[in-house]
């Protein structure tokens, strides 16, 4: 009589799916983790020209703000100062609050 092969039950079929999968979920998350640093080394370049005036203790913060900015809207206006209007979405973020302030520098 010819034997017949059983598939794998229990943790030894579950490893067979289980390890491509994890394989597959590592690639798409390393891949993500480069977009983000392309990002932010962009946003990095482009605020540190935009925060140049800013003296040593408004420089951190100004970089902190201008960072949140440039992710949220993918873009940062041109110069230290001034050129809002080349980024809306930019110009238009407000604080929260009751006091509503420009939030980019």
């Amino acid at each position: 009589m010819g034997s017949k092969k059983k598939k794998p039950s229990g943790p030894a079929g579950s490893r067979t799916l289980l390890v491509p999968l994890l394989f597959v979920l590592f690639v798409v998350a390393a891949s993500r983790l480069q977009a983000c640093d392309a990002a932010s080394g962009f946003c990095a370049g482009k605020c540190a020209v935009r925060c140049g005036r800013a003296g040593k203790q408004g420089k951190g913060p100004c970089m902190q703000r201008c960072g949140l900015c440039c992710e949220e809207c993918a873009c940062v206006p041109t110069g230290k100062t001034g050129s809002r209007d080349e980024c809306p979405c930019y110009r238009d973020m407000l604080t929260t609050g009751p006091k509503k302030r420009p939030k980019c520098p």
